[in-house]
């Protein structure tokens, strides 16, 4: 079942019910993958309790598939039922048809006459099309299965409609044999919290979940030594990062006892405010990827972790799109930085650093960024992050804004610049520990060996522009790296390690513009590449 066609590998959903003229694009699919239970037993929908009615919208082939008794049916009938089996599509009273829009129709057919059939649309259309353009359509018995293998006919209209009708109903996680598809619901649902982790480790509810996969994989780490949970990718805002937390939440929860899950839960927070930030289409869109290693100890605990990153688009620190945000930390800080903190740093609003009001957007509805940021210092203490090194975490921050406002004056007639010694200018050089005038020229000039002699380039105002915004870049990839680097510390396994471990794969999400930077270029290309990764191991291995 190809749940993934459509742009770049994601599946835009766009079934539509009976009576709806028109195509509701009601989520985006995202792939985790991990090995999944078998289709339960006793599901209404598996071939032991198929229920078969006697009427022309189930088929010929649904009655030879039945293994439950089949009712009562008179010998006379049963002969007419099997005298004619020459075009099974064109006798099945439903059937999906795809409008030139690309949209899906669940069709009525009206009459057949050789290649020919006669179709009606929900809305009263009646059109003549060719009878091999119907794709058939599952019986209403099969609508809502939890498991699209159970789909007598898997086609991609027939997937749509389901997850669509399960997503109607709140029942955004649907199976497709060992893959779990998960749509993002964009409201709170309540399927999640303490007793849904205790019903899903006892086995009272067998439902798809991601509960359902991390239990899983938890259950099957004592058979295997390395365990890969991955979510594959998906557009940004499907739910890659929710549903990670959602997993490491469970897998917290029944490994816990050491303490060491509480602090691995209070990355997220750190990780979200300095790698996370408002786009165009996700109030919440992961910029970087992540892979984080949880480790158990031989009793099934959880025993440390180890977090990798990539921070990959750093052009967001100096430049933003209109209608978007840098990344969350800055306005964190600033809103929510005490008085103390604030005259040591020097710090303004987020509307007077040029680096933040180019794009004219400095809140997200919804998010208190005060009441984050004291979220965040309490993330940084539970991971052992010193008051110190915090003060010093900020401080490069503020350097950071201050670079934004620097500016330059002409000192020749060859465009040649210098810094304006200004506020900006002077607080930089105090907050990264360097002289001004040793800031000044390395903002100004560049150096340059030519044989074995040193020169001293001056330079013109774009290149002093573009040196002042890779330094900026510089500062926050190495902050960002450093940190990682001291959660890692935090949350080292050391002699402890067993060689059991679960990985969670948290990719930066696809996306799509009229105009693409490089950076959002190599973004959608190693979605592409890992897309077709997934693809090949779960389906093309599996036919195989």
């Amino acid at each position: 079942a190809d749940v993934n066609s459509g742009n770049n590998g994601i599946a835009s959903l766009r079934a539509t019910e009976n009576g709806d003229s028109g195509a509701k694009v009601v989520g985006r699919v995202e792939n985790g993958v991990a090995d999944a239970d078998q289709a339960h037993e006793d599901s209404p929908y598996s071939g032991n309790t198929l229920v078969v009615e006697d009427g022309p919208s189930v088929g010929d082939e649904d009655l030879g598939s039945a293994a439950a008794p089949l009712p009562s049916v008179s010998k006379s009938n049963i002969e007419h039922r099997w005298s004619d089996i020459t075009s099974y599509t064109t006798k099945k009273v439903q059937s999906w048809f795809q409008l030139p829009n690309g949209n899906w129709e669940l069709a009525r057919i009206v009459k057949t006459a050789g290649s020919e059939s006669v179709i009606s649309l929900p809305d009263g259309k009646v059109l003549k099309v060719n009878s091999d353009s119907l794709i058939p359509a599952n019986p209403d018995i099969l609508d809502g299965v939890d498991d699209l293998m159970q789909l007598s006919y898997l086609n991609e209209p027939s997937v749509l409609f389901d997850l669509q009708y399960r997503y109607n109903r709140d029942m955004i996680y649907t199976k497709a044999g060992p893959v779990l598809v998960a749509i993002n619901p964009f409201k709170k649902v309540p399927l999640y919290g303490n007793n849904y982790i205790e019903a899903y480790k006892n086995k009272s509810i067998e439902s798809p979940h991601v509960y359902a996969i991390a239990d899983t994989a938890i259950r099957e780490m004592a058979q295997v030594v390395v365990l890969l949970f991955s979510f594959s990718s998906g557009e940004s805002g499907a739910g890659k990062t929710e549903t990670a937390k959602i997993a490491m939440q469970y897998l917290a929860a029944l490994g816990g006892g050491s303490g060491i899950e509480y602090e691995i839960l209070k990355t997220n927070p750190i990780l979200e405010a300095f790698g996370n930030a408002k786009t165009l289409r996700n109030d919440n869109s992961s910029r970087f990827g992540k892979l984080i290693e949880i480790h158990f100890s031989e009793t099934g605990k959880i025993s440390g972790a180890k977090i990798q990153t990539l921070l990959y688009e750093q052009s967001r620190v100096v430049q933003c799109a209109e209608g978007e945000r840098s990344y969350h930390i800055f306005y964190q800080l600033c809103a929510g930085a005490p008085r103390t903190l604030r005259e040591k740093l020097n710090l303004k609003d987020v509307n007077e650093y040029k680096y933040l009001n180019q794009s004219n957007c400095y809140a997200i509805s919804g998010v208190d960024d005060a009441e984050q940021f004291h979220i965040v210092k309490e993330a940084l203490d539970i991971v052992h992050v010193s008051e110190e090194d915090q003060e010093s975490v900020f401080a490069m921050l503020a350097a950071v804004l201050w670079l934004g406002n620097i500016s330059f004056n002409m000192i020749d007639n060859e465009n040649h610049v210098e810094a304006v010694a200004d506020e900006s200018l002077i607080n930089v050089a105090q907050l990264i520990g360097c002289e001004t005038v040793d800031l000044n020229l390395a903002l100004s000039t560049r150096k340059m060996r030519v044989g074995q002699d040193n020169i001293i380039q001056k330079l013109t105002l774009s290149q002093a522009i573009d040196t002042k915004d890779a330094l900026a870049k510089s500062i926050y990839a190495c902050l960002f790296e450093w940190l990682v680097e001291q959660i890692n510390k935090s949350l080292a396994v050391g002699k402890r390690r067993t060689g059991r471990s679960i990985s969670i794969l948290d990719i930066y999400g696809f996306e799509s513009f009229g105009r693409n930077s490089f950076e959002q270029f190599c973004i959608n290309y190693a979605n592409e590449r890992l897309q077709q990764h997934f693809n090949r191991h779960l389906f093309k291995l599996e036919q195989e």
